[in-house]
């Protein structure tokens, strides 16, 4: 698959979230986190955030970069799943005792936090995975390598100046 680099669409809603909800880079769980990269790459950043998914493996990922996997939610419902009993009846009745548990509160804020990465994605109108986004605005798409990808918009935006 060939490698994509373009500047991200801004619509309004876009702008809308950015600004009000101050995005920043985000950690696996949707949290944001600081960049800690080598001095050329954040002194012409502001934020880098890698969607991908468990099948589309990323590399050379600088700290305090997040990646975020786009299937988390769905992965996370299997492993709710797993060992319900085949019954209907009896599987919504073991769900509403796992849900009344001390533990489901950390599994519902889970939800929360790989939805939120989802949902970033989806604003950022990411149309592929890999993908590596640079300010919210600049994207490469297929490269695996997080480092090359943002050197590489570096390059192309420095270009583009």
């Amino acid at each position: 698959m060939p490698r994509q680099t373009s500047p991200l669409s801004r619509p309004w809603l876009l702008l809308l979230a950015s600004g009000a909800l101050a995005w920043g880079p985000m950690n696996a769980l949707g949290q944001t986190s600081t960049i800690d990269m080598p001095r050329s790459i954040s002194d012409h950043t502001n934020s880098i955030e890698v969607f991908t998914t468990a099948g589309e493996p990323v590399s050379r990922v600088p700290d305090g970069v997040a990646v975020i996997e786009l299937d988390g939610p769905a992965r996370l419902d299997g492993e709710i799943s797993q060992g319900l009993p085949q019954d209907q009846t009896a599987a919504k009745a073991e769900m509403q005792q796992r849900m009344q548990s001390p533990e489901w509160e950390q599994v519902a804020a889970r939800y929360g936090d790989l939805h939120m990465g989802v949902a970033r994605a989806w604003l950022l109108r990411v149309e592929k995975v890999p993908a590596v986004v640079v300010d919210g605005e600049y994207v490469v798409y297929g490269q695996p390598d997080v480092t090359a990808a943002v050197m590489e918009i570096l390059e192309q935006r420095e270009g583009a100046l």
